[in-house]
């Protein structure tokens, strides 16, 4: 099928342990890859397990269906008696796995099994080093227990960039791995503005991975709090969470923490920042990178957050992850002028429109899906 809707007729199954909210990024990137299947004229059935927030952030899903399955034992392997059997009873086309080190990769090896259906696999940075060397030991059952099952099953992975294809690589040996990035938001005609008032915006996850202390130790040493404010936004390990609020928690902070912002409430902050700020320990590629540039807000990003892209546009000042490097990127920020500043938003802008675009994402997954080469 070629033309507007080369996925016509197509019935492909999003599996993810988690839709909704509780699974951050890859909940996002789930959402964005059911809008894309339904431009494409596919028909997108979302899989998960059920969790605090599965009913409420259904809605976000419609018109695409979604099925949430119970878990039964504990929740960090997720267990869910009844989804392989929903899983082969949908009569799907292709399955496209979100996320791994979870029961959704046996649950879709054994559908594989039974079907002999292509199936896919998205890992999501899951395979970079810092991931696995986590817990190794859980890692280490996991790969024997079901994941390697699953990798030989998979026809192909799926890789943000060619650093994470590298990745994916390292741990399974030979495989087939397709490029493509995450598409970007649609850029508007507000997007192009004055430079903001000094303030630097971190958005997503709150996890150690995000190397968030690192920043505390760099905003202090760069003397920021007398250069503008910095606010964090997002949710997620409550202990890391506790120990970034301490260490904001000083005598003259210009730190904030905002907690989880949604909608209209975080594209107000993204208009009001003058940088996002992203010194992450390593990505599979931050979405929120790209919201952001999309409304024309630059970055500065640790190197190992894989949006070379962006450094070499010109629409990121580009840091290492320790304390001093960071501070000095920030105080490169600082230091701007608008005109320097308008630079960098056009790049970014630039980046959204052209390689990160929702047309060129789409074209490549429409190959993709339908089996095309994508070399």
């Amino acid at each position: 099928m070629t033309g507007q809707r080369p996925l016509q007729g197509m019935r492909i199954g999003l599996l993810t342990a988690s839709a909704s909210r509780a699974g951050a990024g890859v909940f996002e990137a789930v959402l964005q890859q059911a809008a894309m299947i339904r431009a494409l004229g596919g028909e997108a059935l979302i899989f998960a397990l059920h969790d605090a927030y599965s009913d409420t952030d259904a809605v976000r899903f419609v018109p695409s269906t979604v099925a949430t399955f119970p878990v039964s034992g504990p929740r960090q392997f997720g267990y869910a008696p009844g989804l392989v059997k929903a899983l082969i009873d949908a009569e799907l086309d292709l399955l496209h796995l979100h996320g791994i080190w979870m029961y959704p990769s046996r649950a879709a090896t054994q559908w594989r099994r039974a079907t002999k259906r292509p199936y896919l696999i998205s890992a999501h940075g899951m395979l970079d080093p810092t991931t696995v060397n986590r817990r190794p030991w859980k890692k280490a059952i996991g790969r024997i227990g079901y994941e390697q099952a699953s990798w030989r099953a998979a026809d192909a992975f799926h890789a943000l960039t060619k650093q994470e294809a590298a990745n994916i690589r390292g741990q399974v040996g030979k495989a087939r791995v397709i490029v493509i990035p995450n598409a970007a938001p649609m850029p508007n005609a507000d997007n192009l503005r004055d430079m903001p008032a000094p303030k630097y915006l971190f958005l997503g996850r709150i996890h150690a991975q995000k190397n968030l202390r690192a920043l505390m130790s760099a905003w202090r040493i760069g003397a920021m709090d007398r250069n503008g404010g910095l606010l964090i936004a997002g949710w997620g390990d409550p202990a890391e969470e506790a120990r970034v609020r301490a260490d904001a928690d000083y005598p003259g902070s210009a730190v904030r923490l905002l907690g989880p912002v949604h909608g209209a409430e975080k594209q107000a902050l993204l208009a009001s920042a003058r940088f996002m700020v992203l010194p992450s320990l390593g990505e599979a590629m931050p979405m929120s990178i790209l919201e952001g540039w999309a409304a024309g807000l630059p970055a500065i990003i640790s190197t190992q957050s894989n949006l070379p892209e962006g450094i070499a546009a010109g629409a990121a000042l580009a840091c290492e992850t320790d304390p001093a490097s960071i501070a000095a990127a920030l105080r490169q920020a600082a230091a701007m002028n608008d005109d320097e500043w308008q630079a960098m938003s056009r790049a970014g802008v630039a980046l959204v429109e052209g390689p990160f675009s929702a047309q060129t994402v789409a074209a490549q997954w429409a190959r993709a899906y339908r089996g095309e080469s994508l070399e």
